[in-house]
């Protein structure tokens, strides 16, 4: 019971700041999200639900990073673990699925974030942790999206405890023909 609760008050919370963030001028908005290794900022405008975690239903002969499907109110999404499609990205090797996930992947950690309507891509991002919203006032300095990065990252940003940020542009990763096909190689 306490757990449902303290899940509907970081909602409310959540949903409360991302008003705020949203009505105001103030620069840009993100949701810092943790997937695999990496720390991540996520753009609000392109961001939709975050949802709990839920059962995957796997899909055959589908690349590693695809988990498979989620049913999210009676409608499909495809669910993508962004940890691993990033860590891919960064380092292409011989895919292969864990025996594990063949028969339905039980995702028991993390969140699920979907992608905003207006990108007319029904996908929810697996990731890590949900670390909060921030903005281009919580970061002491940015870098340029660097030369040999994937084109779907932007800008890093450096926070006051001196850790690195990277930026994802979804409406760019969308667009990726690695992204859009999920079959295995």
């Amino acid at each position: 019971m306490g757990k449902r609760e303290s899940l509907r008050d970081l909602h409310t919370r959540l949903a409360e700041r991302l008003s705020l963030l949203r009505s105001s001028d103030a620069g840009q908005a993100w949701l810092a999200v943790t997937a695999g290794t990496g720390n991540y900022l996520l753009s609000l405008r392109q961001s939709g639900e975050v949802l709990p975690a839920a059962r995957a239903y796997t899909v055959p002969r589908t690349a590693s990073w695809f988990i498979g499907v989620l049913n999210v109110r009676g409608s499909l999404f495809g669910a993508v673990n962004l940890g691993q499609f990033i860590e891919q990205s960064l380092h292409p090797r011989a895919e292969s699925r864990p025996q594990s996930q063949q028969d339905g992947y039980d995702v028991e950690h993390g969140r699920f974030v979907t992608l905003n309507p207006l990108l007319d891509v029904n996908c929810a991002l697996h990731v890590s942790d949900l670390v909060g919203l921030r903005a281009t006032e919580n970061f002491e300095s940015s870098v340029p999206r660097l030369p040999h990065a994937p084109a779907f990252f932007g800008p890093q940003f450096l926070d006051q405890q001196g850790k690195l940020w990277q930026e994802l542009d979804l409406q760019v990763l969308v667009q990726m023909p690695d992204f859009i096909n999920i079959s295995a190689s």
